[in-house]
């Protein structure tokens, strides 16, 4: 296992719609190191979430692992380490939520994001079984700001209103004034 650099906006694999991974690629040797890497290296980060084209893999193939708890956003659902592979995103209700959103391939920077607050996935797992997952709320973002590098996407092409970008430590700063009494 190995932890690979983390590509940053402005590298071209960012850009690119990655590319589907067939069935017979799956559980393989090969594809396995790269999950194992692609862990480690979403660990080193602290991240919740990372996709290949993030690590210049430009494969339809991201990871989630998203501990639960309370947290800034409320308290949030756990999600298990899952691999994805190939996903398909449904939106099952278009109201939407906003979220402070920040990406490992724009560090430093957070950004306003609306997205739809009720989805479903279907996807290949590790072991290239059909699988689905329906989430809400935080969890509905998190795969879609995930899956969104599988499209050459970053969440910075959502933001709204370009006042709601800004760099990490004033946002904190900002954050930490209002919550003070």
């Amino acid at each position: 296992m190995s932890i690979h650099p983390i590509i940053k906006m402005g590298h071209p694999t960012l850009r690119q719609v990655a590319k589907p991974v067939a069935r017979n690629e799956i559980d393989t040797p090969a594809m396995n190191a790269l999950i194992a890497d692609m862990i480690e290296t979403l660990h080193d980060a602290g991240g919740i979430g990372l996709a290949a084209p993030q690590i210049n893999q430009p494969l339809q193939l991201a990871i989630i692992e998203v501990p639960g708890g309370p947290s800034r956003y409320g308290e949030i659902e756990p999600i298990p380490l899952t691999v994805f592979f190939n996903p398909v995103l449904t939106v099952l209700n278009s109201e939407e939520a906003g979220y402070w959103e920040g990406c490992l391939s724009v560090p430093g920077l957070r950004g306003f994001v609306y997205r739809p607050q009720h989805v479903r996935v279907d996807y290949m797992d590790a072991s290239g079984n059909a699988a689905s997952l329906e989430l809400m709320g935080f969890l509905a973002t998190v795969v879609q700001h995930e899956f969104d590098h599988l499209a050459g996407k970053l969440y910075v092409d959502h933001i709204r209103d370009m006042t709601q970008l800004v760099f990490e430590e004033e946002w904190l700063a900002h954050q930490a004034q209002e919550d003070q009494p």
